[in-house]
């Protein structure tokens, strides 16, 4: 008899116990988390494996639910479109998935004794790697004007933790004006020390950072989600989307001199607080080794 396949520098072993971590989303062709977390575990030693799992809306929270029960699952990762749909799913959301109504790490609690599993947890780190992400490059807001296009899931993780950094102005657009004036209203409320508007257009606002939080530009052929051409010089123009790495509207922002901030970091800097949440405190440790060696601050 032949024996197993084993690639070990590609592939990484399965075995019966391993935990799976599935990424929800639809699509999820663009997601990066199974390469950086996958390459963690491998060097910390640890029996687990993120996978892409794409779902349609129909079934999604009821499959998430199933597989939640399952103690094969670590946890759930949760992308486009997402975030705040499996929010209901959370008996017990954290801080920043409360304040915005959205999540993206999903768990089980700790059972009680001779139980399987415990009360859903959840949280949402989009906004914390993003805003360390910002800072790692050089890129302060505190005290600046900024433009968030998209008030989903992550467009709400990142405006609250632009917010919290200090922010002085933030204006909020979403072609869904009834939800981008809700979430400016919610942060208004919570944030009183800052201004956050709801705006009508994204063209020609006169801010110091312009952040893209939409699904646009994922695809061949996806408008603009604003148009770079607008802004002042020495706008910095950043992207939450991480495939592509440089995204049509980097690419034309970057053809009219603006500086750029791809999507990239904002997952890099999240994977420390992913892994804690998930228990994996020694996973979390090696990320943040590997934050310092490779995103110092130019």
């Amino acid at each position: 008899m032949n024996a197993p396949l084993v690639i070990p520098d590609i592939a990484p072993p399965v075995s019966g116990s391993t935990l799976l971590f599935p990424v929800v989303g639809n699509p999820v062709s663009q997601v990066k988390a199974p390469l950086a977390f996958n390459a963690l575990f491998r060097r910390a030693g640890i029996d687990a494996l993120v996978v892409p799992l794409e779902l349609p809306p129909e079934s999604v929270v009821e499959t998430c639910r199933g597989l939640l029960a399952s103690g094969s699952i670590g946890g759930l990762l949760v992308t486009v479109p997402y975030k705040k749909t499996l929010f209901e799913l959370v008996a017990q959301p954290g801080e920043s998935a409360r304040l915005v109504g959205a999540v993206n790490a999903i768990r089980r609690g700790a059972g009680a004794a001779g139980e399987t599993g415990g009360t859903l947890q959840g949280d949402l780190f989009d906004g914390v790697g993003f805003l360390a992400g910002l800072r790692a490059a050089g890129h302060e807001p505190s005290g600046r004007k900024v433009l968030v296009v998209g008030a989903g899931g992550a467009g709400s993780a990142v405006a609250a933790a632009l917010l919290s950094a200090g922010v002085a102005w933030l204006g909020i657009f979403d072609v869904n004006a009834a939800l981008a004036g809700a979430l400016a209203a919610q942060l208004q409320q919570h944030f009183s020390a800052s201004e956050v508007v709801a705006l009508r257009t994204p063209s020609h606002i006169a801010c110091d950072i312009a952040v893209n939080a939409t699904p646009l530009g994922m695809k061949a052929g996806d408008p603009l989600p604003f148009d770079p051409a607008s802004l002042a010089g020495g706008t910095l123009v950043a992207d939450v989307i991480m495939q592509p790495a440089e995204t049509p509207l980097l690419q034309r922002a970057a053809q009219r001199g603006l500086r750029v901030h791809p999507g990239r970091p904002m997952l890099d800097h999240q994977l420390p607080a992913y892994l804690d949440f998930f228990g994996l405190p020694r996973a979390a440790r090696m990320a943040q080794a590997w934050l310092r060696e490779n995103h110092s601050n130019p």
